[in-house]
């Protein structure tokens, strides 16, 4: 599967367009990562405990965006993007979305 941030694919072209596809998940933290998020905020600087919660979360819905958009015949997704946004406190849900298409070298 090809993905790119832009609206096409250096040496291929679109000939199929299939539509939005997308992936989402909804994660949580945990006691753990709050008691060492917490200890590394209050140090200062990159905050790994939340990166790898926030990268898991992106993974997750990246995946579940390739699977939909091979599900619905596609090679390749373009304008790929990430949104997300807290639900309630600890909670985050992330989507990934994009334009399905079928490319073609050339």
């Amino acid at each position: 599967m090809l993905t790119a941030t832009t609206n096409d694919i250096a040496g291929h072209r679109i000939v199929r367009h299939i539509g939005v596809v997308r992936g989402i998940t909804v994660r949580s933290r945990n006691v753990v990562s709050d008691a060492i998020g917490g200890l590394q905020s209050m140090m200062g600087g990159r905050v790994g405990a939340y990166v790898k919660l926030a990268e898991a979360g992106r993974q997750e819905a990246f995946e579940q965006l390739v699977e939909h958009a091979q599900a619905a015949g596609a090679n390749a997704i373009l304008a790929l993007r990430y949104e997300s946004n807290e639900i309630m406190p600890g909670v985050t849900e992330v989507l990934a979305y994009g334009t399905a298409v079928v490319v073609e070298e050339g």
